[in-house]
């Protein structure tokens, strides 16, 4: 245990490394830099490294089809969610959080802690099973959020093959996955890493190393908690991990997983944090809807909204992570798993009942001033 605090102490640091900078990167020209040095040179080389480290197994085809399983779980509990909180499932910031929900992005929110604390072979693992999300989030969720466009304008005239090509291109050309494919073709024909040229396993080793700093560093930089709807945010991403831990009871339950290394990346993998991909496709169709004047008031996605639910959900995420992490395997056993999980869903409640008392105790002063 005093290693896993002496460890997580290192990583608080490198926030607050983050946080210290954060004069020196006030655009966000400079912070997208960051994230794109992260996703698209860090991240592919750790995943990488862990994957060459694996024996090429059909077995890995389970874990994209269970996030695959996790996304649809959110996705489909969505309109009960939403009228739990009273939100319109046909408003704005009911598609909003429709689209965001179902998303994962663990290559910043839990990829890194997954390396540190569980080792390369569970991070091999955990790429494979966001291979199912990221199917999810690029293309069902695209066709989600063109239905929702279509049905609030009331128009079916759009064409959008061209935009479906670009989505799938881009998905065969994201690093990351280029480097999974090579690793499973090199995999395939026998070649370990051991195999490859030190010049070139030097430079994966290398730029690997990059990403755990890297990564807690742009949180610091990046965390902005904004005023508005942050009580609704945070009772969204609270119910959402309490669902989230109780689907991976389910899992360990259905599968009989016993090993705690594999109980822990069950759990800690669905609670990453939402996926910036949906957001892309609302950022695009809130374009379209600019260019054709629809007043702000009746388009289809929030997006200021979303932003802040993207800006609360990477922090969010990432201290529950580290959090369980840290523990051990304090969170290896579904009892303490299904409290947890009801604890948080108890808990995503009180923001809610905080702004009621809020509006009570104003009503009752006004009265009294008046």
């Amino acid at each position: 245990m005093a290693i896993a605090l002496q460890k997580t102490f290192i990583l608080l640091l490198l926030i607050v490394i983050g946080l210290a900078l954060r004069t020196k990167f006030k655009s966000k020209t400079e912070l997208n830099g960051i994230k794109e040095l992260i996703l698209s040179v860090a991240l592919p080389s750790t995943v990488f490294v862990a994957l060459m480290g694996v024996k090429i197994d059909s077995s890995l085809l389970i874990y994209p089809l269970i996030t695959l399983a996790f996304n649809f779980f959110i996705y489909l509990s969505m309109p009960y969610i939403l009228t739990l909180f009273k939100i319109e499932t046909d408003s704005s910031i009911g598609r909003t959080l429709t689209m965001l929900m179902p998303s994962l992005a663990p290559g910043l929110s839990s990829f890194p802690f997954i390396h540190e604390f569980l080792g390369k072979e569970p991070l091999a693992k955990a790429a494979m099973a966001d291979v199912g999300n990221k199917f999810f989030a690029l293309n069902f969720l695209y066709f989600v959020a063109m239905n929702m466009y279509l049905k609030n304008n009331k128009t079916g005239d759009v064409k959008e093959e061209g935009k479906l090509k670009s989505l799938l291109l881009s998905l065969v050309k994201e690093p990351i996955n280029i480097v999974m494919l090579l690793a499973i073709a090199f995999l395939s024909f026998g070649i370990s890493f051991e195999d490859l040229p030190p010049i070139i396993s030097e430079i994966f080793n290398r730029t690997s190393s990059l990403m755990t700093p890297m990564v807690l560093i742009y949180i610091g930089l990046a965390v902005q908690l904004k005023e508005g709807k942050i009580r609704l945010a945070s009772s969204i991403l609270l119910f959402r991990a309490g669902i989230t831990i109780l689907f991976s009871v389910l899992i360990i339950t259905i599968f009989q997983i016993s090993s705690p290394t594999m109980v822990l990346l069950a759990v800690v993998v669905p609670l990453s944090s939402c996926s910036f991909w949906p957001f892309a496709h609302m950022s695009a169709v809130a374009l379209k809807e600019e260019n054709n004047h629809v007043p702000k008031e009746k388009r289809t996605f929030n997006i200021e909204f979303a932003v802040l639910i993207l800006a609360f959900s990477l922090p969010f995420s990432t201290i529950l992570v580290m959090g369980i992490l840290t523990a051990g395997t304090f969170f290896a056993h579904t009892e303490t798993l299904i409290i947890t999980g009801l604890v948080l869903i108890t808990f995503s409640f009180i923001p809610k009942y905080l702004t009621k008392t809020a509006r009570v105790v104003k009503a009752r002063v006004e009265k009294v001033e008046a």
